[in-house]
């Protein structure tokens, strides 16, 4: 029984377009081609099919591209997964080919680049961790960096350059392969954002926290005024912290604002081996209203970072 409320429609009104005047999401000439064997790195990326993140991905390196010839900068923030994916020979060599003007970590990060450079080891093992009592409280960490914070609050540094510098005065068997070390010898500003109660070195007995709430606000402040020179081109990059270093960022980008300092047109780029937080979903979106853009590429760090410097270098 047919329903009079409801009668079917009829096929013969509908309206068709043709397939050559619809504009399509997918055209053969962005498909992939087979890499040929022997082929050079360009080759490789001309393989590739050119859409979605591998366009995303070319892009931003462009816009990288275009930051260092304006001489704009490129803050390059990293959560401690970066050295546990034995990443500093990258990021080391990037620094010194001039691709990153200003480094901002965390405070695991600071302590397992000082265990770096001390002795090329860090991170431990908690199931093999003999004396369960004893784990985290690493005696020549705790003391050494602490010495290294209460020496830089003398001469005024913030906790990046006070480490860097006794790390340039320490004779550590594997200073080279620290990036508080190198980035020390070039001048690179290395803002760590600390947080009490969040590392062992905090419950260590030389531990002050009024010397590292100094040092904190030395380094906000230093991070502060490289943040505000990324109008018009600067870049930002968080790679492997969900929440602290996206919330330091959006922080002093408030700042910049509250001190008049209007940021206008950066970029942004989320590296990350899971979907967005909430802090980083921010920072893509504060680019877009402030006329940039924020990109989002998911992976694993030590496929995704040798890939990104491998195309900046093959620009």
């Amino acid at each position: 029984m047919p329903y009079k409320k409801y009668p079917l429609l009829d096929k013969k009104k509908t309206k068709t377009i043709s397939i050559e005047n619809r504009k399509s999401a997918v055209d053969v000439n962005d498909f992939a081609q087979p890499y040929e064997p022997g082929s050079d790195f360009n080759a490789f990326l001309k393989s590739l099919p050119h859409s979605h993140a591998v366009k995303d991905f070319v892009e931003f390196a462009h816009h990288l591209k275009e930051a260092r010839k304006k001489e704009k900068p490129i803050i390059l923030g990293m959560g401690e997964d970066i050295i546990k994916s034995g990443l500093n020979p990258i990021v080391i060599d990037l620094m010194e080919r001039g691709w990153i003007s200003a480094i901002s970590v965390n405070g695991t990060f600071m302590i397992n680049d000082f265990e770096i450079a001390l002795r090329g080891k860090t991170v431990e093992d908690s199931v093999d961790t003999s004396d369960k009592k004893s784990f985290g409280n690493t005696e020549e960490t705790g003391l050494f960096l602490n010495v290294a914070l209460r020496e830089g609050y003398t001469h005024n540094l913030g906790a990046g350059e006070a480490v860097g510098h006794y790390l340039i005065s320490s004779s550590f068997p594997y200073n080279k392969t620290s990036i508080f070390y190198k980035a020390y010898k070039l001048n690179i500003p290395v803002i760590v954002h600390s947080t009490i109660g969040t590392d062992f070195i905090h419950y260590h007995p030389g531990f002050d926290g009024a010397t590292l709430g100094a040092l904190a606000e030395i380094d906000f402040l230093l991070f502060s005024s490289v943040v505000s020179q990324l109008g018009d081109g600067g870049i930002y990059i968080n790679c492997g912290s969900a929440f602290t270093l996206p919330e330091a960022f959006l922080k002093a980008v408030s700042f910049c604002s509250a001190q008049g300092i209007g940021l206008k047109n950066f970029f942004t780029a989320v590296f990350d081996t899971a979907q967005p937080g909430i802090s980083t979903e921010k920072i893509i979106s504060d680019s877009l209203l402030n006329g940039g853009k924020g990109y989002y590429f998911t992976g694993h760090y030590e496929i995704m970072i040798p890939l990104l410097a491998a195309v900046l270098l093959n620009l």
